[in-house]
């Protein structure tokens, strides 16, 4: 699951396409490329918060619509460019009947990449709604510190999903994971 070429795609089986386009290093540090492709009327991921990486996406064609935790709905179009800085939970969504294309840069990528390909794939095995539970539990639970969904209830998040990584483990369900890299300490 580890790429080590560039550019790298993914796709989650009901059409969201992200492609890795590389690693620059610059005054930010390590910086990853992604361009990415959403479905027409697609809801994009759920309410989620990256606790270590900016995020910043430019609007190639179509609409996005995102939000923040509880605050207004915003829209950018062709041209416009949203960031999301670290801490802040947020969400966004293809807010036209087109394909919405994006290209970002995510700093410090960390494992941005790792973590969206496990999702990914999982999601696309499970037929494209979710991930199946074991891969999300080991995911969510072993990069805890860089990533969190918080659509998923708090005691799912931090009791059931972490019970369920051990389980994963005592059953054998994460041998697809044993490349894994370490998680980043906050």
């Amino acid at each position: 699951m580890e790429p080590t070429t560039y550019p790298h795609q993914i796709e989650d089986g009901a059409g969201t396409i992200t492609t890795f386009t590389g690693v620059k290093s610059d005054e930010r540090g390590d910086v990853l490329g992604v361009d990415g492709v959403v479905p027409e009327r697609d809801q994009g991921p759920p309410l989620h918060v990256h606790h270590l990486q900016h995020e910043t996406v430019t609007v190639e064609q179509g609409s996005i619509g995102w939000q923040e935790a509880d605050g207004p709905e915003h829209h950018a179009g062709v041209g416009e460019t949203v960031t999301f800085s670290p801490g802040v939970a947020h969400r966004f969504w293809n807010a036209g009947d087109e394909p919405l294309r994006l290209t970002g840069e995510v700093w410090p990528p960390d494992n941005l990449e790792y973590f969206l390909t496990g999702i990914y794939e999982s999601t696309e095995r499970d037929g494209g709604s979710r991930p199946g539970l074991f891969d999300a539990a080991f995911l969510s639970t072993r990069y805890r510190a860089e990533f969190e969904m918080l659509e998923i209830p708090a005691p799912v998040r931090k009791v059931l999903m972490p019970v369920l990584y051990q389980v994963g483990k005592l059953l054998g369900k994460h041998e697809r994971f044993a490349d894994a890299p370490e998680p980043v300490r906050a």
